[in-house]
């Protein structure tokens, strides 16, 4: 296949799996503990556990199921337009069902993607060993959806990050298969900082599997609004789904800071869905500190010559950032559309794609909205 633009950031959210599929899969003892579907639940069926937890309408609208409602978020009225919801409430899983997901990128101008999957899961679960098999089944699940059209999707293993054990274990597991082209580590709220030496086992694992290790946005812990006036609530939404992005500088400075890079040359690191027109910033005051009072680390080179020999991040719209490549690096950077989640540019991506970068030679371009993803993922091998 020729490819001429890759997205390098596109979604398998749970509430768009098989309705049976982690109750079908689970081991025995596990499976009251899988998320299943209630269809008698208010307001259409939706995904939950018998513990609470409640991922979302079924075919809902982004990683969190939410209803559509026209008029409120003027990307997912695009998408509405092109009947991805309702095709949802009528059972047709465009974005789980291979052939219908190509021609809905095919209409897109997108040869192939990158599947970030079950995002905010293991934070909605709140049940680590659930959390483990959650992970393995859909792991499987995504590896056979991934061989259905080689060449269309590099699959992102989803590694659980409450169990270290386990993760190692699931590393090595999806490594032995061969079907995934990288890994994610759950990203939560209470994540333990990346630079503790409970993660070296992990990052010893990535090395030896060779498989680039994702970390994507779950943004902030949303704000505690109880009592606040309708439209205190909407400026408390404001402030967290406008600077949400930002929140992976903090993933990006332990994993630098924490010498993980420095112990690990062969490791690539990819911060998803993390916009890109702050990085420079962060790269070069971690150099201004690092020179003035962090020496003492075991960082051998400035920390900004890590990011450019070994990070990526991903963005679908940043006029600011796709100003600041001289800056970033031309090889750091990777556009996605964020398909099919609201805050995305899906079926626009082309449009997005010119006005915020036609303004670069054509050799910039083809990096960012291609090779560079080529590269990395192995399209085309």
């Amino acid at each position: 296949m020729e490819y001429k633009c890759i997205s390098a950031d596109c979604h398998i959210d749970l509430i768009w799996l098989p309705p049976d599929l982690f109750t079908s899969n689970a081991s025995g003892q596990m499976r009251e503990r899988m998320p299943y579907v209630n269809e008698d639940a208010e307001g259409g069926p939706r995904w939950v556990t018998r513990n609470g937890a409640d991922f979302g309408l079924v075919n809902g609208m982004g990683s969190a199921g939410r209803p559509y409602v026209p008029g409120v978020i003027h990307r997912s009225d695009l998408m509405a337009a092109e009947g991805l919801y309702e095709d949802g409430k009528s059972g047709i899983r465009r974005l789980t069902t291979p052939e219908l997901r190509i021609k809905d990128q095919d209409r897109d101008g997108v040869q192939a993607e990158v599947l970030y999957g079950v995002l905010g899961a293991a934070q909605r679960l709140q049940d680590p060993e659930a959390e483990i098999e959650v992970m393995r089944i859909y792991n499987e699940w995504l590896g056979d959806f991934c061989g259905s059209s080689p060449g269309r999707f590099a699959g992102l293993a989803a590694i659980p990050s409450h169990s270290i054990e386990a993760a190692v274990s699931e590393i090595k597991r999806v490594a032995a298969r061969g079907a995934v082209k990288g890994i994610e580590v759950a990203n939560t709220h209470d994540l333990k900082p990346l630079f503790h030496p409970d993660w070296y086992p992990v990052w010893e694992a990535a090395n030896e599997a060779k498989l680039p290790v994702h970390f994507h946005t779950i943004g902030t812990p949303k704000p505690d609004w109880d009592g606040f006036a309708p439209m205190q609530q909407r400026q408390a939404f404001a402030v967290h789904i406008t600077g949400f992005q930002m929140s992976m500088s903090k993933i990006l400075m332990e994993i630098i800071y924490g010498g993980v890079l420095e112990a690990y040359p062969d490791i690539k690191i990819v911060i998803g869905e993390s916009g890109i027109g702050w990085i420079p910033y962060i790269l070069d005051h971690m150099d201004l500190e690092w020179e003035d009072q962090f020496t003492d680390l075991t960082l051998k080179m400035k920390p900004s010559e890590y990011w450019h020999r070994q990070c990526y991040a991903t963005y679908q719209s940043d006029k600011v950032g796709t100003r600041l490549l001289d800056l970033l690096g031309e090889d750091n950077v990777m556009w996605g559309s964020d398909f099919p989640h609201p805050d995305g540019v899906w079926p626009d991506s082309q449009s997005f794609i010119e006005e915020e970068l036609g303004h670069l030679p054509k050799d910039i371009q083809e990096k960012v909205i291609c090779s560079n993803a080529v590269q990395l993922y192995g399209f085309g091998d």
